[in-house]
């Protein structure tokens, strides 16, 4: 199903729609409010973009750097080239150590490699402990959002879903205590599982260390009381100096949630005594990207979903109809790099308005790449030919202005003598609009003739 089949059977639930589009334009406006008081916004944004270039620019010295401190520190790192070597680390790992249960942190790098399901397949119980992943996992979804995974549900529907996997009372949906049901049920979790994955926000080459950022501190949970600490992280993680995290931490909860700074930004350099660590950086189509010259700033992106809070596309499509780890913006710039022809569909899934581009706290030019990404993907012949063939004719038409005013006309006439011709099931923008009421003359009519009246 492609983005726009998947957005039509979202939005026929109007309520829930109007309710997504409501919510995530609430984060945005927050999000605003927060970045209004800091006078030196753009300045830090600025000074975030030309880190992340740096990086990405000297890439290889930077892991080196890392993989040889992360090392010094005692923690044992691994490389692997795609999803697949990651999932199978990870599973050797936990057989190394005699470990059949896992608590995980939000990490969209494993859903990206589906390592979950890898896992369970292999008689791994995973247990997923931020909260609206727990809540996702349940429900046997994918993550809609990168920041707030069960965005898409209401607070009846986890009352429904903890009642029957958690045994609360039926019908009880106060998030207060939906939340103390789900504290109660990962508390022993924490306390019985010998393994714990996190991901890592910024990867730091000068100390070998590494940042995890969460509301609810559930990775430090996880990592602190397992005997067995794996962080999984994309190669693009890696920022050179410790000082830089301050930078990019000022911008990372603004950017997501209006919040100053996440609740815990946990700094992880070394195994406790008696505790193994391990590090495993990924690839998984990063350095295809990189050697892009159009796409590579995407690997910049800090994973704040700025860009999805404020897309109304995505606001009113849902995360889902991106069948992909990563949704809107963002996801639609990195996924066709990972497979063009299953996500040719998403770049077009945008009206290039630039909001994506204007919010973004590391300057990725999204709505510029989302336009590059549609010429590549028709110059590969992966468009759908009706869709090809009408970009073309709409070219033409856009390209002569006699052209452009004959048809302008020609609409406008059959919109007035032979309604049916634009109001049938046949045209897609009548399916969920109401066709506006032909006007008796276009802009430039009115505007030649103005004076005249």
């Amino acid at each position: 199903m492609n983005h726009s089949e998947a957005a039509e059977v979202f939005t026929e639930d109007v309520d829930r729609t109007t309710w997504h589009d409501k919510t995530l334009w609430f984060v945005r406006e927050k999000r605003d409010k927060a970045v209004f008081q800091i006078p030196e916004w753009e300045a830090l944004r600025e000074a975030a973009s030309r880190i992340k270039h740096n990086a990405l620019s000297n890439l290889d010295e930077y892991l080196l750097e890392f993989e040889a401190n992360a090392i010094k520190n005692g923690v044992k790192v691994h490389w692997a080239a795609d999803g697949r070597e990651h999932n199978e680390i990870v599973l050797q790992i936990l057989r190394e150590t005699g470990a059949t249960q896992m608590v995980k942190s939000k990490s969209m790098l494993t859903e990206e490699c589906h390592l979950n399901d890898f896992l369970i397949e292999q008689g791994v119980d995973v247990v997923d402990t931020d909260l609206g992943e727990r809540v996702v996992q349940l429900a046997g979804e994918p993550p809609s959002h990168i920041v707030m995974p069960c965005i898409h549900k209401k607070k009846e529907e986890i009352g429904e879903l903890f009642h029957e996997h958690l045994g609360t009372e039926k019908g009880a949906s106060d998030p207060k205590y939906l939340a103390e049901a789900a504290r109660q049920h990962l508390r022993e979790k924490f306390l019985t599982r010998r393994a714990a994955l996190t991901g890592v926000n910024f990867a730091i080459a000068e100390t070998g260390g590494f940042v995890v950022c969460t509301n609810e501190g559930n990775a430090d949970m996880g990592a602190h009381l397992a005997d067995v600490h794996i962080a999984s992280m994309g190669i693009e993680k890696i920022i050179p100096k410790a000082r830089h995290t301050g930078v990019f931490l000022r911008l990372l909860a603004r950017s997501a949630t209006g919040q100053p700074i996440t609740t815990y930004s946990s700094h992880f350099h070394r195994p406790r005594p008696g505790q193994t660590m391990h590090i495993i950086i990924v690839d998984n189509g990063r350095t295809t990207q990189l050697g892009r010259p159009d796409f590579r700033n995407s690997l910049k992106c800090i994973r704040c979903g700025a860009c999805m809070n404020t897309c109304p596309v995505y606001r009113r499509s849902g995360g889902h109809s991106y069948h992909n780890a990563v949704a809107g913006p963002i996801g639609s710039i990195l996924a066709p790099n990972l497979d063009m022809r299953k996500n040719a569909d998403l770049p077009f899934a945008s009206t290039l308005c630039g909001s994506c581009s204007n919010v973004c706290p590391v300057k990725i030019d999204i709505h510029d790449q989302l336009y590059k990404w549609r010429q590549v993907l028709v110059a590969e012949g992966y468009v759908d030919t009706t869709k090809k063939q009408g970009m073309k004719l709409m070219a033409s038409v856009l390209s002569s202005p006699k052209l452009f005013r004959f048809s302008g006309k020609a609409g406008r006439t059959m919109m007035r003598l032979v309604p049916f011709s634009v109001s049938n099931p046949l045209n897609p923008w009548f399916k969920q609009r109401e066709m506006p009421e032909p006007p008796k003359e276009s802009f430039r009519e009115w505007y030649v003739n103005r004076d005249k009246k």
